[in-house]
């Protein structure tokens, strides 16, 4: 049964999207409440899994993994062995930062990073291209991101 939240930990969450590194004190004063609650109710928030983890937000252009690529793949059929195989061999992929599997056309839709065209081509080809099962493999190309927000929208 899920916990109902109140308006007190909707802002804690809130929050922490927003900067996840701040002290508890921090957080204490942003939530007008006094250090021990607001400790005390983020780890309540993370014991049951409201907050998963905390992560630094990496600017890919000085990583020199600046081009994104949408890559849709279509398997040659679908069954639990063969979405549960691709699944095992996608998350061995560091190129791959997000995976979904999808209805439609494609069976699932791939979020790859990559340094340029040529190591993304290595990817399509010594990655993707060596999965017995992959039917296709369309790619779409970023061009320029417009928005990218990590928060959930709350309340």
């Amino acid at each position: 049964m899920a916990e109902i939240l109140d308006e007190t930990d909707l802002q804690i969450l809130k929050t922490l999207q927003k900067n996840a590194k701040l002290t508890t004190k921090e957080l204490a004063d942003a939530v007008h409440l006094t250090p021990t609650p607001v400790f005390e109710r983020q780890k309540r928030l993370e014991r049951q899994g409201y907050i998963r983890k905390y992560v630094a937000i990496l600017d890919p252009e000085k990583l020199n993994q600046s081009l994104l690529v949408f890559c849709k793949v279509k398997l040659q059929q679908i069954n639990n062995e063969i979405a549960n195989a691709f699944t095992r061999r996608i998350l061995r992929i560091p190129e791959v930062t997000e995976c979904y599997n999808t209805s439609g056309a494609y069976d699932y839709l791939l979020k790859v990073r990559a340094r340029d065209m040529k190591q993304y081509q290595e990817f399509v080809l010594n990655k993707l291209g060596t999965i017995d099962y992959v039917a296709s493999v369309e790619s779409t190309f970023v061009m320029s991101e417009i928005k990218q927000d990590y928060a959930l929208h709350i309340g």
